[in-house]
C-alpha cells in the first residue's frame, strides 16, 4: 500500500512538471522551479474538468483553445495608470523630441494587460505637445484574452486601484464618468490597437511590424534567461535603428552581451538600439541574421 500511494504521489510530480514544460514551451512562463504555485493556479480548473495533470495535458493538446483559460490562471495582471512615471517623463521629454520629424510614431505596449500602460502613453504624448497625437500609432498586445476585453473597453471601477497614481486633473481630461466608474476618451482610445499576442511566437511578432519603442515592463521576470535572450533578440529586430526599449525597474539585460545600448536617466534606465544595424535582418515573419559577405 505504501509502495503504490509514493509510485502515486511520484507520477503526481512527474504529470505536474509535464504541464510545467508545456506552458513554458508554449509562452516562456518558467514554473518548473515552483511547481507548487502552478498546481495552486490550476487546482480549481483541473477540479472542475475532474482531470488530473496528465489528463489535463492531454486535454490541451487536443483542445487548444484550452489555452486561452490556463493563460487566464497563470498570468499575472495587476498594473495601474501611470506605473513608473520617470520613464514617462523620459518619453515625453526626451524621445518625443527626437521624433518630431516623422510624420507615424509607432510604439508597442508588450503585455499589456487590462490596458493601463498603453493608455498612459498616449494621455502622456497628449500632455507633452511635442509631436501631433495624431501621428502616433499604438500596438498594444497581451496574450490574455480575457485582459483584452477589459483593455478594448477603456471602463475602470472608481474605487479600482489603477487609479491611485491618477492625478484628479488627467482624470478629467481623459476620462468621463460612466456608471460606476470612469471611461477612456475616444481621441485616445483610437490611438490603440489592442491584438493578441504571445511573444515566443514568431508570427504575432512580425504581425506587429517595425516599431520606435516598446515597452515591455514587469514581464522579464517570468522568465529564465533562456526565453529573456529569446524575446529581446525578436524586440531588437522589430526595434527601428536608434529606437527605444523600457523594461520594468527590476528587469535588466545588461551583461547579456545585446547590441543595446544602456541609457542611465536621472530616475529612470532604459535602452536604445544603435543607429547602426549590419547584423540584423527581419525576413518573412522569421528572425534570421545577415552575414557579412
Amino acid at each position: 500500500m505504501k509502495m503504490e500511494f509514493a509510485n502515486e504521489i511520484r507520477d503526481h510530480d512527474v504529470r505536474l512538471k509535464e504541464l510545467g514544460q508545456m506552458i513554458y514551451d508554449y509562452c516562456g512562463l518558467n514554473y518548473l522551479d515552483n511547481p507548487s504555485s502552478l498546481a495552486s493556479k490550476v487546482s480549481k480548473r483541473l477540479s472542475a474538468l475532474h482531470m488530473s495533470y496528465g489528463e489535463y495535458a492531454e486535454f490541451l493538446k487536443r483542445n487548444p483553445q484550452e489555452w486561452d483559460h490556463l493563460v487566464e490562471l497563470i498570468t499575472n495582471n495587476e498594473t495601474y495608470f501611470f506605473r513608473e512615471e520617470s520613464q514617462l517623463h523620459e518619453l515625453s521629454n526626451v524621445i518625443l523630441p527626437q521624433f518630431r520629424n516623422k510624420t507615424c510614431i509607432r510604439i508597442w505596449s508588450a503585455a499589456c494587460s487590462t490596458g493601463e500602460e498603453p493608455y498612459s502613453l498616449a494621455m502622456t504624448i497628449a500632455e507633452s505637445g511635442m509631436v501631433p497625437l495624431e501621428s502616433v500609432h499604438i500596438t498594444a498586445t497581451d496574450i490574455n484574452k480575457k485582459v483584452l476585453q477589459i483593455a478594448r473597453r477603456g471602463w475602470y471601477h472608481k474605487n479600482s486601484l489603477c487609479f491611485r497614481r491618477t492625478p484628479r486633473e488627467m482624470l478629467d481630461k481623459y476620462f468621463f464618468p460612466q456608471d460606476e466608474g470612469f471611461q477612456i476618451k475616444s481621441f485616445i482610445k483610437d490611438r490603440i490597437d489592442f491584438r493578441q499576442s504571445n511573444l515566443l511566437n514568431d508570427e504575432d511578432m512580425a504581425a506587429v511590424g517595425k516599431v520606435d519603442v516598446i515597452f515591455c515592463r514587469n514581464v522579464l521576470i517570468y522568465f529564465d534567461s533562456a526565453t529573456t535572450r529569446r524575446v529581446i533578440s525578436k524586440f531588437y529586430h522589430l526595434l527601428n535603428p536608434g529606437g527605444f526599449l523600457f523594461l520594468g525597474h527590476a528587469e535588466t539585460i545588461t551583461g547579456m552581451n545585446t547590441d543595446f545600448e544602456t541609457i542611465h536617466a536621472h530616475a529612470a534606465f532604459y535602452y536604445r538600439k544603435r543607429n547602426t544595424d549590419p547584423e540584423g535582418c527581419h525576413v518573412g515573419g522569421t528572425f534570421t541574421t545577415r552575414r557579412r559577405s
